[in-house]
């Protein structure tokens, strides 16, 4: 039997037919919070023991046949309430969806001054390194996206300047999930589900693959991950351990929905990540 075929990734740089300004492709050189690099670029713990990330390699993914069949499928099939999805992580960076949530939690669980300023900080430095660690990727693997491939798509949302993968809204997204779910275990289902929702938003709007969105989470589950693993073990002057995770569960109401924006910005700008 004929083995079929494997076409090559197809690359963003070489399908930027309009030539768009590649959107900060240095941000993946930029500082982190809880990792390094080491003297050849790589990235390590805070020990300089190297980190590695289990993502898929893009020359194993199929992007020019099975990835985007299931882009014109997913937009052919389209309802209402999923361009509503779409449209509304849309709006803003990646980050802007995850501020209303993590606010919420806070609020609900009354948690105390300082211990709102280290959840809030350490949810922030993690989100930092998972865009960073991202940034990276993208422009390391140079993958296109669906339009570029398929100029035929009806997308809706704009597609943006820079490579598709993984997906920065889904990695940033994994990466909440599991830094917030720390503090907050109780609302952990709930998180996912808002996580997931994110990753799979960016494919109702045409501007990723599956395989971005679906690397993006697991890459930053792992990113989420690594970081707690220093997080948990801090302790006071006491010895004490710091964090003491709500065991509680109060049910909070996370949004989305209503799919409205919680923060709305006249003009509001769409980053599309």
């Amino acid at each position: 039997m004929k083995k079929k075929r494997r076409h090559p990734p197809p690359k963003w740089s070489k399908l930027n037919k309009d030539n768009l300004e590649p959107l900060q492709p240095e941000a993946g050189s930029w500082p982190m919070y809880y990792f390094r690099r080491n003297l050849l670029g790589q990235i390590t713990d805070l020990n300089g023991k190297l980190v590695h990330f289990k993502i898929k390699n893009p020359y194993f993914i199929d992007f020019m046949e099975s990835e985007i069949e299931i882009v014109k499928n997913t937009l052919n099939k389209l309802t209402n309430q999923e361009r509503d999805i779409a449209k509304y992580y849309s709006f803003g960076p990646p980050t802007k969806q995850w501020t209303p949530v993590i606010d919420r939690l806070i609020d609900t669980y009354e948690v105390t001054p300082v211990h709102t300023a280290r959840i809030i900080a350490i949810t922030q430095a993690a989100i930092n390194d998972a865009m960073v660690i991202t940034w990276r990727i993208k422009y390391l693997t140079d993958i296109a996206r669906p339009n570029q491939i398929e100029p035929s798509l009806k997308i809706v949302i704009p597609t943006p300047a820079f490579p598709a993968y993984p997906s920065g809204h889904a990695t940033m997204s994994g990466c909440a999930e599991v830094i917030l779910s720390y503090f907050f275990p109780k609302e952990a289902t709930r998180l996912k589900e808002i996580a997931e929702e994110n990753a799979y938003s960016r494919l109702l709007g045409g501007v990723h693959f599956k395989a971005d969105n679906d690397e993006g989470l697991r890459l930053g589950r792992q990113i989420g991950k690594h970081i707690l693993n220093y997080v948990r073990r801090q302790r006071d002057a006491a010895r004490n351990f710091i964090d003491k995770p709500f065991v509680e569960n109060k049910n909070a109401i996370l949004p989305p929905p209503p799919y409205e924006q919680i923060i709305p910005f006249p003009p509001l700008k769409a980053w599309h990540e």
